[in-house]
């Protein structure tokens, strides 16, 4: 048990959303964080070394390299909203581009194990992952293997985030929603980001993946011992129908909100708000955001 006034390392992971693995990289390579031992060697964290967390968070949501954040919360320069390292990120798209290009999983699992070993999930997800999506989805149409390429880096991908989501959910302790993708979505890397940064907040997430029938979703609810939100993701135009009907009906069949990310929400704002959704297009930091902040204001009874 952690002595008054530390935190041990799962807790600080909960209060930051910084998970454990990245922290002890943070420590280990940049000595970032230097959090004190129990006898046994479990680490401990002061209240400080928690808000120093959220500031190097706070940076490298930015953009700003780990490796900077140190010497910027040192100088006094870590409320200043110039990202001073871009080309870190440009860097690592380049590379990775070019192992798909190639079809070269070692050198694009390098990269990827590096950088989601020194930033929180969303971080990489906002400056290299979401990105990437783009750039292949450009190649698709304009480069000759282009299909191949994203096909390619799908399989990557849904086998990584499985893997790393399915690894660490028995841990989470705090509030569940259900993840789907909208019908006629068949790519899950957006839905599976969304689960993972939920989870580094200490939500629970049940996720049921790609082209989920809408009418399905309320007999989850029933079955499952507590939902407590519903969170959509698309970027593609989902059937005729889906928004002004099946999703409404949704709405109305459930008790608790629902959420709709993605290109979709982008596209359709107005039409997922007259449902009675919420629209949290498609940054994850944001949207998480928007549903941390739905979930801690009481329902009123209408």
């Amino acid at each position: 048990m952690a002595e008054t006034g530390y935190y041990p390392i799962r807790t600080v992971a909960q209060l930051t959303g910084v998970n454990a693995v990245t922290l002890r990289a943070w420590e280990r390579r940049y000595g970032l964080i230097k959090p004190q031992r129990t006898p046994k060697g479990h680490r401990l964290y002061t209240p400080a070394d928690v808000e120093m967390i959220r500031e190097v968070r706070r940076l490298a949501a930015q953009g700003v390299p780990i490796s900077q954040a140190g010497v910027a919360l040192s100088s006094g320069r870590a409320g200043a909203t110039t990202v001073s390292g871009p080309d870190l990120w440009a860097d690592y798209l380049d590379t990775m581009v070019a192992a798909i290009s190639r079809f070269d999983e070692v050198r694009l699992d390098r990269v990827y194990q590096e950088a989601m070993a020194l930033h929180p999930v969303d971080v990489v997800s906002q400056h290299l992952l979401m990105p990437l999506l783009k750039a292949l989805g450009d190649r698709w149409d304009q480069t000759e293997g282009g299909i191949a390429e994203e096909h390619f880096f799908g399989v990557y991908m849904r086998n990584k985030l499985g893997a790393r989501f399915h690894h660490r959910r028995h841990h989470a302790r705090g509030r569940c929603v259900l993840a789907a993708c909208l019908p006629g979505e068949h790519h899950e890397l957006g839905i599976l980001l969304l689960a993972l940064a939920a989870h580094d907040r200490g939500y629970r997430v049940v996720l049921l993946g790609a082209d989920m029938p809408l009418a399905q979703l309320p007999y989850v609810c029933r079955r499952h011992a507590r939902i407590d939100a519903v969170v959509l993701s698309s970027s593609v135009e989902p059937p005729a129908g889906t928004l002004d009907r099946a999703l409404p009906k949704l709405v109305a069949a459930l008790s608790v909100p629902v959420f709709v990310g993605g290109q979709t929400a982008m596209r359709h704002r107005d039409a997922i708000e007259r449902s009675g959704a919420h629209a949290v297009g498609d940054e994850l930091v944001t949207g998480i955001e928007l549903i941390s902040g739905t979930l801690s204001t009481p329902r009123h009874a209408s």
